[in-house]
């Protein structure tokens, strides 16, 4: 007996550092890309860094911090329905607080920290994102915007959200609760575990026949009568090119509007365009008094022989 107890110690002993699980760290592996964008070859990723720039309206750092977000399957065990979660669902901060987010990835998937939101001007696609392929583990750090507002964050990655991932972050007082955080507010769509699988199904259908457009026949002679139809159609197709046309010219304008308006306080922006409109309503009116000065000019010219 004491013997199958010692072999029993010993495999025990030997094998703890086998099933210790090692996590990847991508901290060191990182490669800038620039605009705040670091990722590397093994699947590490941080999109929105930001350690020196203070948005518009902070005067300085208010204060410096650093906090460890785990993310798994093991978080969402106390939340019936859930497939995966953080290990925190709400975070708060002072405005303009330099965070630092090391972000733990305790799966075998990919899982991110995203946070939505944030300033363009400062932040190109408006969030701060942490993405790492686990177990791994991965850090960056923005600079949070002043005022009170309520961030939400979250893991992209498809379904993942949906099954729990989310959490929300408050500046400040932060302006309100997000819903279906889990453990803190109530879900959009609550999961309905009271009837079998053929009463839903039944329910789903009903419902889809219900909200289905009901089709009338009509009779030959007002179908003849298309005429006023056909006519809105094109109608509808001449908006529709004038749309696409506007939407092209704003894509071509988007880059450059973009680079100008880079770091301006709203207000500079809306002078900036009203210069712009200026500029080319004087430029207009100079064409056309061009014109008509040659117009002119032409009409007076006499004629040979005349």
């Amino acid at each position: 007996m004491v013997k199958l107890l010692s072999a029993g110690a010993l495999i025990f002993i030997f094998s703890a550092p086998v099933l210790a699980v090692e996590y990847e760290d991508h901290s060191g592996m990182l490669m800038d890309h620039g605009d705040g964008h670091l990722m590397d070859m093994a699947g590490g990723m941080v999109m929105g860094q930001n350690t020196a720039t203070l948005p518009g309206g902070c005067d300085s750092i208010s204060e410096t911090k650093e906090v460890t977000v785990h993310a798994g399957h093991k978080y969402a065990e106390k939340f019936p329905g859930r497939m995966f979660a953080f290990d925190t669902q709400e975070f708060n901060f002072k405005p303009c607080t330099k965070l630092t987010i090391h972000f733990i990835n305790e799966d075998n998937v990919r899982h991110q920290w995203m946070m939505h939101g944030l300033p363009k001007y400062l932040y190109p696609k408006g969030m701060f994102h942490l993405e790492a392929t686990g177990p791994a583990k991965i850090s960056g750090t923005l600079i949070l915007p002043p005022g009170d507002k309520t961030y939400l964050v979250h893991c992209d990655i498809a379904q993942h959200m949906e099954k729990g991932m989310k959490a929300q972050l408050k500046v400040g007082k932060g302006d309100g609760d997000l819903p279906s955080i889990p453990g803190l507010t109530a879900y959009v769509v609550p999961d309905d575990y009271k009837g079998s699988l053929s009463t839903v199904m039944a329910a789903v259908s009903a419902a889809a026949a219900a909200a289905a457009p009901v089709v009338v026949a009509k009779p030959t002679a007002v179908a003849d009568k298309a005429a006023p139809v056909v006519q809105q159609s094109k109608e509808d197709s001449v908006i529709s090119g004038v749309t696409v046309i506007g939407l092209a010219i704003g894509l071509l304008l988007a880059p450059f509007l973009a680079k100008k308006f880079k770091g301006m306080s709203p207000s500079e922006v809306v002078a900036t365009i009203f210069d712009l409109l200026r500029t080319g309503i004087e430029l207009a009116v100079k064409l056309l008094s061009d014109l008509v000065k040659r117009v002119i000019s032409n009409k007076n010219k006499i004629l040979p022989g005349s």
